[in-house]
């Protein structure tokens, strides 16, 4: 499956000029398609045995993407089934769904990019999108879409209404509201490294903060 900026195009119309592919496939797929274009001559490499390959030629390259970096996205069988048929100069392809584009592209909030314009002009060029799909890929960190939906409402005043439903939003507004009836974790956790790994490093190396906690009942 395509993603990347040919998936960006699709959904929005956002054109960018870019020297790579991005492919999404199953952890089990990479190393098919890593070996078949090393016979080929191409210089292959597992960049990130986490989530990322890569793929040479010249100044060119393909990303082989079968996760995200904090392993959250990983890829499964049911982005094959909601992927969306296209074609990439002449070839049929298909695109990673929408919904899988914006899942990934939340957690993206780091110094050096943040995804989030991206996903405000994915909501709002694309007509289609599965409102029950994004909660469903969202629900275990559902206040990173509260946050991108208020950002949302914040860059389009005139368009939210139309495009956000209200029933989503009432929703994560009401588990937001409830975050202050709940006890306090026990543990001091920070969740910063779920969106950028570097920035929020001080707080688990210098403030005594937790990444993940495992706790003896």
């Amino acid at each position: 499956m395509l993603g990347g900026a040919f998936a960006l195009f699709h959904y929005t119309g956002i054109f960018r000029d870019t020297k790579d592919l991005d492919i999404f496939c199953k952890y089990t797929e990479y190393p098919k398609i890593l070996k078949y274009f090393a016979a080929k001559g191409y210089r292959t490499e597992l960049t990130d045995v986490r989530w990322l390959a890569k793929v040479f030629k010249g100044a060119y390259y393909i990303d082989i993407i079968f996760d995200t970096v904090n392993n959250i996205c990983r890829v499964d069988d049911t982005w094959y089934q909601y992927a969306v048929p296209a074609t990439f100069e002449g070839v049929p392809v298909k695109l990673i769904a929408p919904e899988e584009l914006i899942w990934c592209k939340v957690y993206v909030q780091n110094r050096e990019r943040f995804d989030g314009a991206d996903v405000n002009h994915v909501m709002l060029r694309w007509q289609g999108l599965d409102w029950q799909r994004v909660l469903f890929r969202l629900d275990q960190h559902w206040h990173l879409l509260l946050s991108q939906l208020l950002i949302f409402q914040f860059v389009y005043p005139a368009d939210y209404a139309d495009i956000i439903p209200r029933w989503l939003f009432d929703d994560l507004m009401r588990r937001a509201q409830e975050q202050y009836e709940l006890p306090r974790p026990l543990e001091r956790v920070c969740r910063g490294p779920v969106i950028d790994q570097t920035q929020y490093a001080v707080d688990i190396r210098e403030w005594d903060y937790k990444s993940c906690t495992i706790k003896t009942v």
